[in-house]
């Protein structure tokens, strides 16, 4: 028996408001600001994700991080670097599929990965 159930994912951050709008442009959604200290997104039949302002700055690896599910890695990791986040390494492919590591605008670390699934399917199949 379960405790609770996932309400949101809240990252700590200097600017909630553009962060918001990096991640609507990225899960879908769109950007709300409640505060200049809170904004969130609310991606289409996903868990919310909030940002909420922070006065120390980042200062080492996330202890957690997105893992965004995508259909093309290398286009998919294009395209989120033309939306403002940077590349971390290159792509890594193993038997489990591939992911590319990437940061946010504030340097937030996350994943865009294909072909991972927890049903064992794999490839394009993995992400519909």
């Amino acid at each position: 028996m379960a405790v609770g159930e996932l309400d949101e994912i809240v990252v700590d951050c200097a600017d909630p408001a553009s962060l918001a709008v990096f991640w609507a442009r990225v899960l879908g959604g769109e950007p709300v600001d409640r505060s200049p200290d809170w904004s969130y997104v609310d991606p289409p039949g996903q868990t919310r994700v909030a940002f909420q302002r922070v006065p120390e700055p980042k200062s080492g690896k996330n202890r957690l991080h997105i893992d965004v599910a995508v259909a093309d890695i290398h286009a998919a990791s294009a395209e989120l670097a033309a939306l403002g986040a940077r590349l971390v390494g290159g792509i890594v492919t193993d038997t489990a599929g591939s992911f590319q590591v990437l940061l946010d605008p504030e340097g937030n670390e996350f994943c865009a990965v294909s072909g991972i699934d927890r049903t064992g399917r794999t490839g394009a199949e993995a992400v519909r």
